[in-house]
């Protein structure tokens, strides 16, 4: 069966690159230019927006565009666009901006990327954004999650690029929508399915793929996200090794692996039809849409954001306008008494269904339990084994958070004792008032200052985490958000446990050494927790400890017990040393 929908390998690519002459002219200007460094963020959709990936779009999208993607996920002058792509900025930065002027965009070290010509500056409603795009107010959703975090202003205008961002890794897998064509050009492919993912490739994704390409008598790209995910999902370096290896699981000449440097909104419908756009530039005619697909999964009450074939349905109303054609499957099953694969709704009654969640695969890798031949691969597993070694063999933090005098760094230095002596890791304490004398000395007390303060510990305790060692943290971090960002950040490398120290606020009052509360009482003291400037109380604390009515020695040895039960040390002492 063939599909004669698109024409082959997509429409017009938009070409924003500055040719030689008019880049070394871009280059000598910005000198007068503002510049603004560009995240994480950003940079994916520049890259994607000069590469043509983003085609028809020519630069970040101004208030018309951004009102109207957000209520009809159409552009204004009616083309089909499901996501905002913006530019946030500072409202420094944007006091300074209007229209007509020129701002260079550039990366962490500097170098100029790309120059953006302003037509417009606008706040956008972030509230309107949240509920249009992401059917949600709820801020545990990632998408509305950044939203809050986002800079206050938005900059519209036509970029012009010089250069794309460099990538040093899988550089032979980094193609261009151009370059994706050239090669199905090349291989003589007319019908191709694309197989978006951000997650390893186990023995049900490649059923589910082989199954897709042959409904529809075409071959596959296997097109997975190496930009921004979900947080917490498993790096895109060991990902892509296990995709290496998984390809060669297909039939010759039939499958191939290109890299999409995309940010992933996690915006579920929405973000199917972006896909299918995207995957169009890149000249691929189908997209195989799965159960929740670019869904972030459950709040924490256990809703799903989105039903589980929300995004199915969606792109099926838009696929002729966006020229994809969608493949819809259901979640695979291994049937264990047919020893195959199938799809949940055709797996016969009576039959043993066997599956494993991630979950459960989180599970056994911590646990160091066995990873069966019937889910995956062996390379993959033991890509997924070398990448998340058991809890005892992994770093970890132990974050304290609680009011000034809960006693936080003594439990700390209590915990430290403890640890030294049970051996088998370097163990660093990151104590708050330490850190401020020795790493953010310059800093005051505001709420963007305590920010950067608490930013910094994570950072640190983050990289002493991922290189096998154990931080021990004892800083106030008043604030709920912030704290997340330093969990996310932690755990992507390793353990990290948080610890309320929930001592109440009338007993670290008569702790109070210093006299600080005194002060803040009498109003000599500005911005001080508790008194003057809020105290957020983690809803998410792994342990929560009254250092009111336990000794420093009882509130360090239930962290210990705590530390034992999640399998992150034990009574023997680590063979090797990873710190």
């Amino acid at each position: 069966m063939t599909d004669n929908l698109n024409p082959p390998h997509g429409g017009t690519l938009v070409d924003l690159m500055a040719g030689p002459d008019r880049a070394s002219e871009l280059k000598e200007l910005s000198a007068g230019w503002p510049s603004w460094t560009m995240t994480d963020r950003q940079l994916c959709d520049l890259e994607l927006m000069m590469s043509g990936g983003f085609s028809p779009l020519r630069g970040f999208m101004g208030q018309a565009d951004h009102k109207s993607v957000c209520s009809s996920m159409r552009l204004d002058d009616g083309t089909l666009w499901p996501i905002p792509i913006t530019l946030d900025v500072s409202d420094e930065l944007a006091g300074t901006l209007s229209s007509g002027d020129t701002l260079a965009l550039r990366d962490i070290e500097g170098v100029m990327l790309a120059v953006i010509h302003v037509d417009d500056v606008f706040q956008p409603d972030v509230a309107m954004e949240a509920e249009s795009v992401y059917g949600t107010a709820n801020p545990e959703h990632p998408g509305v999650a950044f939203l809050h975090r986002a800079h206050p202003w938005y900059v519209a205008g036509r970029v012009e690029g010089l250069q794309a961002p460099l990538h040093y890794d899988f550089r032979t897998l980094r193609l261009t929508p151009a370059e994706v064509r050239a090669e199905f050009a090349r291989l003589g492919w007319q019908q191709v399915v694309a197989f978006q993912t951000r997650n390893p490739m186990h023995r049900a994704h490649v059923e589910l793929t082989l199954r897709a390409v042959k409904e529809v008598e075409a071959n596959l790209l296997v097109h997975p996200v190496v930009g921004l995910t979900k947080p917490g999902d498993v790096d895109h370096y060991t990902r892509v090794r296990c995709y290496e290896a998984v390809l060669r699981s297909y039939p010759r000449n039939t499958a191939s692996l290109a890299l999409l440097p995309l940010a992933m909104r996690m915006a579920g419908p929405r973000e199917a039809v972006w896909h299918a756009l995207i995957r169009k530039n890149h000249g691929c005619t189908h997209l195989i849409v799965g159960r929740d697909h670019a869904g972030p999964g459950e709040d924490s009450s256990g809703t799903p954001f989105y039903g589980p074939y929300d995004a199915q349905e969606l792109l099926q109303v838009h696929e002729e306008e966006a020229q994809v054609r969608m493949v819809p499957f259901q979640m695979m099953t291994y049937v264990e008494d047919h020893d195959s694969y199938l799809p949940a709704d055709e797996v016969p009654e009576g039959a043993r269904a066997l599956n494993i969640s991630g979950t459960e695969l989180r599970r056994r890798l911590a646990e160091g339990g066995e990873i069966p031949e019937w889910f995956t691969f062996p390379e993959v597993a033991t890509e997924l084994r070398r990448r998340y070694p058991p809890r005892r063999q992994q770093g970890f933090t132990v974050f304290f958070t609680g009011l000034s005098g809960s006693g936080k760094s003594t439990i700390a230095n209590v915990l430290l004792v403890k640890l030294l002596e049970i051996g088998g890791r370097q163990v660093t304490l990151l104590d708050g008032d330490v850190v401020r004398t020795n790493l953010s000395s310059e800093l005051g007390f505001s709420k963007e200052h305590r920010d950067l303060n608490i930013r910094r510990i994570g950072f640190v305790a983050a990289e002493i985490t991922k290189n096998g060692g154990t931080a021990l943290c004892a800083p106030i971090a008043p604030y709920d958000a912030t704290r997340k960002d330093v969990r996310a950040l932690v755990a992507a490398g390793g353990g990290f446990v948080l610890v309320h120290v929930a001592t109440s606020l009338e007993v670290c009052e008569t702790r109070d050494r210093k006299g600080l509360y005194a002060k803040a009482r009498a109003g000599l003291l500005k911005e001080f927790t508790g008194i003057s400037d809020p105290y957020e109380e983690p809803a998410d604390a792994d342990m929560v400890i009254d250092a009111g009515v336990s000794t420093p020695e009882e509130a360090a040895q239930q962290v210990i017990l705590h530390l034992e039960r999640e399998g992150y040390i034990s009574a023997e002492p680590l063979v090797e040393s990873h710190g």
